[in-house]
């Protein structure tokens, strides 16, 4: 994958994940999962490294609306 995109998903990123993977969509989702784990790990990391008055007050979210 080329670029980052904090926008909305587009059916061309989808297909692209999927190609990646040579149209396994088992290794796909696999994958997807694997990085939402690191990034959650990441935000953990992140959270014990910031002060409170850094952020006044901010805490990421760990889970969508």
């Amino acid at each position: 994958m080329k670029h980052q995109s904090f926008g909305k998903r587009t059916e061309g990123e989808v297909a692209e994940v999927i190609a990646y993977h040579g149209g396994d969509m088992e290794a796909a989702i696999g994958t997807l999962l694997d990085d939402i784990r690191h990034l959650r790990h990441q935000l953990v990391l992140a959270e014990g490294a910031m002060s409170r008055g850094m952020t006044r007050g901010w805490r990421p979210i760990y889970d969508r609306d």
